[in-house]
């Protein structure tokens, strides 16, 4: 099997990783793992939007004399049509402001990675690899 591997120029092999290259190399490490976290959680959320969005159409069709039996938690609770429709309304708007808070910490994130990458890249060029894989 070939390799496309070019072997890296001598200026890049012989560049010298200082104390601050380091810790800027660790801070980067560190908000990676930290949007991905956090990307997890937001696509928990949009699951969970979803979810709710799907219920928001199964109470339109509920008859409105019948209890329904809503999720608090862990436990199911019964709750008139009307209380579980506010409950839900309360639910979906908490979720609306997470997901927000939520991207807005990734971007925040993105963008301090994106200072470090060019610093990093900038510095040692081909021979660190910042990238996702």
């Amino acid at each position: 099997m070939s390799s496309n591997r070019f072997p890296l120029r001598e200026e890049e092999r012989n560049v010298e990783v200082t104390w601050e290259d380091q810790q800027q190399i660790n801070q980067f490490s560190k908000l990676n793992s930290r949007v991905e976290h956090l990307e997890d959680e937001y696509k928990k959320q949009k699951e969970e939007k979803e979810y709710l969005d799907d219920l928001a159409m199964e109470l339109e069709l509920a008859d409105e004399d019948e209890p329904v039996f809503y999720k608090i938690g862990d436990a199911f609770v019964q709750l008139s049509l009307e209380k579980a429709q506010e409950r839900l309304e309360h639910d979906k708007g908490s979720i609306d402001e997470h997901v927000d808070k939520l991207d807005s910490q990734i971007a925040s994130i993105q963008s301090e990675m994106d200072d470090l990458k060019k610093k990093l890249y900038g510095k040692f060029g081909k021979a660190i690899n910042l990238e996702k894989n």
